[in-house]
């Protein structure tokens, strides 16, 4: 059953610009409408379905009800909206502080690089655990200040920022723990990477609608050039599939890029991500991963990414993630050689070099 829930919805008058305050009431019955600045907000009640997306909040088949006239209203359009005025996100962070890493003992300070931080030491030193700690410390939609744990401390860039977009990677391709309730949505999931790949197939159609969209906004600005602008939106996907099949070359399958979804052919047979070996799996994860952050300002937690792959893929990792987005600030742990032979030598942490006794 679907109830009434507030939405603050945001529109740029700047990059929404065909969209005018006039045209938007009658598109949508708002039940308030309020200015700042050069945007309008609008302010709804909705009963049926919306999605809040990392880069706003964009609405399909949506069903409004204004509480004036007692009336329900269907829009079918694609809207995409910028995020909320009130979530400033950091750009990455500078710091990471932990009191007390075990017990009263070990206490964390670790200056981070704006890109590219690996982090090493032995087994057991808290590699794993200081990742997790800055992890658990941020809401699942991103906000951290109110939601650090308790010895935990960060510090971002912008100072005030309050939310952090993140992603984290765990390699180990393990059986679903709840394998039961998961196979009801797809029988073929049944790890853990399977599970990641599912979740990124809808991310995945999201982003394609985003870049969508782009592209048509930009050829309908009738800027001089507007077909080289919206050929440079596409870009990143396109790399993105080249990058897959040159990895998978040894094995002949390459992205079918007919299909909205990922999928793959090898001699003439399609084949799902579900059936590809945990190694093509992982990677696939990583670079599909990085894809739809969309180039914005992520952080991303990789522990031990090199589970599972190919020491040549272990060597190209990471300029293969900041190739598709050069904005990602990168926070792994390692015990690999290989993840840093191409010139990150200089981005190695060890645990012992941060670490108050």
């Amino acid at each position: 059953m679907s109830y009434p829930l507030p939405l603050i919805i945001s529109f740029s008058s700047t990059n929404q610009k065909h969209l005018s305050p006039q045209v938007l009431s009658v598109l949508f019955p708002f039940s308030q409408v309020q200015s700042y600045g050069e945007t309008w907000v609008f302010k709804i009640l909705t009963l049926c379905y919306f999605a809040y997306h990392n880069y706003g909040i964009y609405v399909k088949k949506s069903l409004f009800y204004r509480q004036t006239d007692k009336k329900h209203y269907i829009c079918d359009s694609v809207i995409i909206l910028q995020e909320s005025l009130m979530q400033k996100y950091a750009n990455y962070i500078e710091e990471i502080e932990i009191d007390s890493l075990w017990s009263g003992k070990k206490h964390i300070r670790w200056t981070l690089d704006r890109q590219v931080n690996i982090l090493s030491g032995i087994n057991g030193v808290g590699k794993s655990t200081i990742i997790n700690k800055v992890v658990r410390s941020f809401s699942q939609g991103g906000e951290f200040p109110s939601h650090l744990l308790k010895g935990v401390r960060l510090k971002v860039n912008p100072s005030d920022a309050k939310w952090i977009r993140y992603d984290i990677i765990r390699s180990f391709d393990r059986p679903l723990l709840n394998s039961d309730s998961v196979s009801k949505m797809d029988g073929n999931l049944s790890t853990e990477l399977d599970w990641q790949l599912f979740q990124l197939q809808r991310k995945y159609l999201d982003y394609q609608v985003n870049i969508g969209n782009r592209i048509i906004a930009t050829l309908q600005s009738g800027t001089a050039h507007a077909a080289e602008e919206a050929q440079h939106i596409s870009l990143p996907k396109k790399r993105f599939q080249d990058i897959i099949d040159d990895l998978f070359t040894e094995t002949g399958k390459t992205i079918i890029r007919t299909e909205n979804e990922i999928r793959f052919s090898q001699i003439g047979e399609t084949l799902y991500p579900y059936q590809l070996s945990s190694g093509e799996k992982q990677i696939l994860v990583i670079l599909l991963t990085v894809l739809v952050e969309d180039n914005k300002p992520y952080v991303l937690f990789m522990d031990e990414p090199e589970v599972s792959l190919h020491v040549d893929w272990q060597k190209r990792l990471i300029d293969l993630i900041l190739e598709l987005n050069p904005n990602v600030q990168i926070i792994l742990s390692t015990h690999s050689p290989a993840v840093i032979m191409n010139g990150w030598i200089d981005r190695v942490t060890e645990v012992s070099d941060i670490t108050d006794k």
